[in-house]
Formats: structure tokens, sequence, C-alpha cells
């Protein structure tokens, strides 16, 4: 499974973080994004629970 957060609609409400956070990480702008090239398969629940929680709908399953 792989990731990514859209930089244009991330809102850095940190909640993908705070779920996921061997996925996700604040970059050098202060908003969310994506630490892993692939998902590991322990991480995929998170991940898919951040995605579903994603206020601005900007993390996306590629």
């Amino acid at each position: 499974m792989k990731v990514y957060v859209d930089q244009d609609l991330c809102i850095a409400c940190g909640a993908c973080i705070d779920l996921c956070p061997a996925v996700f990480d604040w970059n050098d702008e202060g908003l969310s994004h994506v630490i892993v090239d692939e998902v590991p398969e322990d991480s995929e629940d998170c991940a898919r629970e951040a995605i579903e929680s994603c206020p601005s709908e900007a993390i996306k399953e590629v």
C-alpha cells in the first residue's frame, strides 16, 4: 500500500500523525507528509484510518 498527502489540501491538523506516526510526520513547511515509500503491513490499518479521518481529504492511497 502506498499513500501520499496532497500538500495543497493539507491543513496541518495532525490527525494522521497522531493516528499513524510510523507513516506520517511533519515536514519543514509544517504540513503532514509520508515518511515511508511503502506503508508497512502492520501500519496499513492506521494508514487507512488516517485517510478516513483527514478533514480536508488530503491523504490518498495510490
